[in-house]
C-alpha cells in the first residue's frame, strides 16, 4: 500500500515537472492528500460553467468556488475565491466572476477551471505545511490558520518526519493551545484528527524530498475531525549539495588527536616577535604543552630554541595537528603535505577565503582534506586552547585556569570576550575553540567530543549559523542526559520569507525554527552573549532540582516582588506554602513581616533570622529551589550573610541535602565580593539584578526536564 502511494505521487510529481512547472495545482494537490490520508473535503474540477452548476448539485449544499491555475498561487489575492454559493445562478455568477478576476491579476494565467469544493462547517481555522529549511531541512509547521496567520505568527515548527507524540505535542507548543482545547463554551476540536493530518504531512515531505513547501491552510479543526480546505504544494529547485557524513566513532578518533595531541607541528612558525607564527609557538612553549612541538619555516633552522623544518614532511614520527600560520594563497600546497604526512587535524588560523569571498580556494583546500582524510579546524580563526593538556594553540592571549566549561565561538571578537570574561570570573574551562569559516568541523564534532569529554561538564556555543542542523540536533539529543548545552544563536532575521511561496514558508522565514527546534533538543539558549557565559559558568555550580517547588526568601520586599516576576517569567512555579510551613516561617519573621511566598523577613533582621529561614528552607523536603533575596544593612553586612549562606549549604549538602540556592544581592560595593564569595562555594550570586540569578535558576530547570532529570 505504502508503496503504491509512493508510485502514484512519483508519478504526478515526474509529470508537472517534466511541464517545467514548480507549483501544483489544487486537483493535483488532492492526488498528494489521498494519497497520504490527508483529509480534505469532496471537490471537483469544472472546466466550463456547466460543469460547474452540475458539480455544486451533485454536492447538495453551499460550495466553495476556487480558481485552479498553475500560474496563480495565492487565489484570494487574485479575487479566484468565492465561499457559501448556493444554487445555479449563483454558481453561475461565481464562475464568470471568478475567472475575470484571475485573468485582470495575471493576463497570462493558464486558467484549468474552477475546482467547486463542499463547504465546511465552521471550525477553529489553524494551518498545517512543511518547508524546506536551509539548515534543518524538512521542518513541519504548526498554528493558528487562515487569513491572519501571517499577522498572528502563532505557530511551532518540528523536524520531519514526527511520530504521533510528536505531532501532538505541536498542538500544546502555541502561545493559543487552550484554544484548541475549547474556550468560552466551545468544544474543544479532535486532537488526534489534527496531529494525524500533521504527520501525515511530515510524512510526505520525508518521502519526496523534492517537494519543498506544503500548506494545509485552513485546515478547519472541530471536535469532530480536521479537514483541510485548501492544499497548496511547491517542488524544490535544484537540490543542495550532500555533505560528506561521518560516523561518531570517526568524529572521536580525530577529534581526541585534535584535543589531546601527544605531537604538533606550526607551518609558518617564526622567530620574529608581532608575527603569528611566532605567537602560536610561544603559547604552545610558554603555555606548557608536554608534547613534541615541531616548528616548519623553510627559511629557519631553529625557532625558539627547537629545529625547525623546511617542510612537514620532515618532521620526524607521528604528529597529531598542524597549526597553519601562513598567508592563505600557501595553505592548499601545504596542506598536501600535510596529507602526504597522513597528518589528521589542520588548525587554519589565515583568513582570507570564504569570508572574503575566496570561495573557490576555501573549496580547493576542502577537497584536499577530504581525498587525505585531514579534518579541518576554521579557516579564519583564532585557534583553539585545551587546557587540560596545557594546549594553547592561538595567537592571541594564553589561558590556563583548568575547569568544567568548554567554550566555542564562530567569532574571533567573541572569543576573546569569552577569554575576558573567563580571566574576571575566575572560570575554569576544558577548552576554548574557535570555529571560523567551518570548512569541515563544526558544532556537532565539537558537541559530539565535548559530551563525552571527562573534563568538561557545560558546553557553551556562540554561533552565526549551522551547517547541518540535523546533525547538530542529533550530537545535542545525545550529549543533553550527560550536561548541559547552552547556545548563542546570533543573526535574528527574517529576510528568509521574502522568498517563500508559500505561508507556511513565510512563517518559517525568521529565528522560530532555530528556537523551537534548538529547544525540542534539549539546547538551553542564551538571550545574549553575557547571559550565555553566566549560564556557562554557573549551570555547573547548581545541583540538579527534584521537583518544581521554588520559595523567595528576602529581606527587601520591593526585590521580593521582582523576584517574584523573574521566577513567572522564567517558566518557574513559585511554591502555595501550606499552612503548616507557613507557621514555621512566621516563627522566624517579625510581625510586620510577610509569609507565604515571597517570605519577606524585612530588612532590619540580625544575621539569625535569615540562617533560620535559609535552614527551614533547605530542610522541608517540600521546598525544591530557594532564591535569596538580600540588601545591605550595617544589622547584617554583606560578607557576614554570604558566609552564613555558604555554611548552612555546606552543612545540609554534606547530609545529602543538595538543592539549587541562588541569590540576590542589593547595596554598596561590598555586595560583589560577598556574591564572588557566594559562587566559588556553590551559591550562585549576582550584585544589582533581580533578574540574572533567577534566569540561571530558570536555565536549570530546563535542562534537568530536557535530560530527563525532573518531569
Amino acid at each position: 500500500m505504502a508503496e503504491d502511494r509512493v508510485l502514484r505521487v512519483r508519478a504526478l510529481l515526474d509529470s508537472v515537472r517534466a511541464e517545467g512547472r514548480s507549483a501544483l495545482t489544487a486537483p493535483e494537490g488532492k492526488v498528494l492528500a489521498d494519497a497520504y490520508g490527508i483529509t480534505v473535503p469532496g471537490e471537483e474540477l469544472a472546466r466550463d460553467v456547466d460543469e460547474a452548476v452540475a458539480c455544486a448539485a451533485r454536492f447538495g449544499g453551499p460550495v466553495v468556488m476556487k480558481i485552479v491555475s498553475p500560474d496563480i498561487l495565492h487565489k484570494t489575492d487574485a479575487g479566484g475565491v468565492v465561499v457559501g454559493v448556493a444554487g445555479a445562478a449563483d454558481v453561475r455568477a461565481a464562475f464568470h466572476r471568478i475567472v475575470d478576476n484571475a485573468r485582470a491579476y495575471d493576463a497570462d494565467a493558464r486558467i484549468h477551471g474552477v475546482q467547486v469544493q463542499e463547504l465546511l462547517p465552521e471550525g477553529q481555522e489553524v494551518i498545517v505545511g512543511a518547508v524546506t529549511d536551509p539548515t534543518f531541512g524538512k521542518v513541519v509547521a504548526f498554528g493558528l490558520g487562515g487569513v491572519l496567520v501571517e499577522v498572528l505568527k502563532d505557530v511551532t515548527f518540528r523536524l520531519a518526519p514526527l511520530d504521533a507524540d510528536e505531532a501532538l505535542s505541536m498542538l500544546d507548543s502555541i502561545r493559543s493551545a487552550q484554544v484548541l482545547r475549547g474556550v468560552r463554551g466551545r468544544p474543544g476540536v479532535d486532537r488526534w484528527a489534527l496531529a494525524e493530518q500533521i504527520r501525515r504531512v511530515s510524512q510526505l515531505v520525508a518521502d519526496f524530498p523534492e517537494i519543498a513547501e506544503v500548506d494545509l491552510n485552513p485546515v478547519i479543526a472541530t471536535e469532530h475531525g480536521a479537514v483541510a480546505a485548501d492544499i497548496r504544494v511547491i517542488l524544490a529547485g535544484e537540490q543542495p549539495p550532500t555533505r560528506r557524513k561521518y560516523t561518531r566513532e570517526e568524529i572521536l578518533t580525530s577529534m581526541r588527536r585534535l584535543m589531546q595531541p601527544a605531537s604538533v607541528a606550526v607551518i609558518g612558525a617564526s622567530n620574529e616577535p608581532g608575527k603569528i607564527g611566532n605567537s602560536v609557538m610561544r603559547n604552545l612553549v610558554d603555555g606548557g604543552f608536554s608534547g613534541e612541538i615541531h616548528p616548519v619555516n623553510p627559511k629557519a633552522d631553529d625557532i625558539l630554541g627547537r629545529k625547525a623544518y623546511k617542510s612537514v614532511t620532515d618532521v620526524p614520527g607521528e604528529v597529531d595537528v598542524a597549526v597553519f600560520a601562513i598567508p592563505a594563497k600557501f595553505v592548499a600546497s601545504a596542506l598536501e603535505e600535510v596529507g602526504r604526512k597522513k597528518i589528521p587535524n589542520a588548525v587554519l588560523i589565515p583568513s582570507g577565503f570564504a569570508e572574503t569571498g575566496e570561495h573557490e580556494l576555501q573549496a580547493e583546500i576542502v577537497a584536499i582534506a577530504e581525498r587525505h582524510g585531514i579534518r579541518l579546524l576554521g579557516p579564519n580563526i583564532y585557534g583553539y586552547y585545551s587546557t587540560w593538556q596545557d594546549l594553547c594553540a592561538t595567537f592571541c592571549t594564553p589561558y590556563d585556569v583548568k575547569g568544567g566549561v568548554a567554550l566555542t565561538s564562530q567569532s574571533g571578537g567573541i572569543g576573546m570576550a569569552i577569554l575576558g570574561f573567563a580571566r574576571t570570573t575566575k572560570t575554569g574551562v576544558s577548552a576554548i575553540v574557535g570555529l571560523g569559516n567551518k570548512s569541515d568541523l563544526d558544532e556537532d564534532d565539537l558537541l559530539t567530543w565535548f559530551g563525552e569529554d571527562p573534563h568538561t561538564e557545560c558546553i557553551a556555543m556562540h554561533l552565526e549559523d549551522l551547517k547541518d542542523g540535523r546533525a547538530f540536533v542529533e550530537a545535542a539529543r545525545a550529549t543533553v542526559p550527560k550536561k548541559p548545552v547552552v547556545v548563542l544563536k546570533a543573526g535574528r532575521t527574517a529576510a528568509g520569507a521574502k522568498a517563500a511561496g508559500s505561508h507556511t514558508g513565510a512563517l518559517a522565514g525568521d529565528d522560530a525554527v532555530y528556537d523551537d527546534i534548538l529547544r525540542q533538543a534539549g539546547v538551553i539558549r542564551a538571550p545574549g552573549l553575557n547571559d550565555m557565559l553566566e549560564y556557562a559558568r554557573a549551570l555547573p555550580v547548581l545541583p540538579t532540582p527534584q521537583g518544581d517547588n521554588v520559595v523567595i526568601i528576602t529581606g527587601a520586599g520591593g526585590s521580593g516582588v521582582l523576584l517574584s516576576d523573574a521566577v513567572t517569567d522564567n517558566g518557574l512555579s513559585l511554591m502555595e506554602i501550606p499552612p503548616d510551613l507557613d507557621e514555621a516561617f512566621r516563627r522566624f519573621i517579625p510581625p510586620f513581616g510577610a509569609a507565604g511566598n515571597p517570605v519577606d523577613i524585612t530588612g532590619g533582621e540580625p544575621p539569625s533570622t535569615y540562617e533560620a529561614t535559609i535552614r527551614l528552607g533547605l530542610e522541608d523536603p517540600r521546598i525544591h529551589a530557594l532564591v535569596l533575596g538580600y540588601w545591605h544593612t550595617i544589622v547584617t553586612p554583606p560578607m557576614v550573610f554570604a558566609e552564613l549562606t555558604a555554611r548552612v549549604v555546606a552543612e545540609f549538602r554534606e547530609r545529602g541535602v543538595e538543592k539549587p540556592v541562588v541569590a540576590s544581592l542589593a547595596g554598596d560595593v561590598e555586595v560583589e565580593d560577598a556574591c564572588q564569595y557566594l559562587f566559588e562555594r556553590g551559591v550562585v550570586a549576582y550584585p544589582y539584578t533581580t533578574e540574572k540569578p533567577v534566569a540561571v535558576l530558570g536555565a536549570k530547570y530546563r535542562w534537568a526536564r530536557a535530560a530527563g532529570l525532573l518531569s
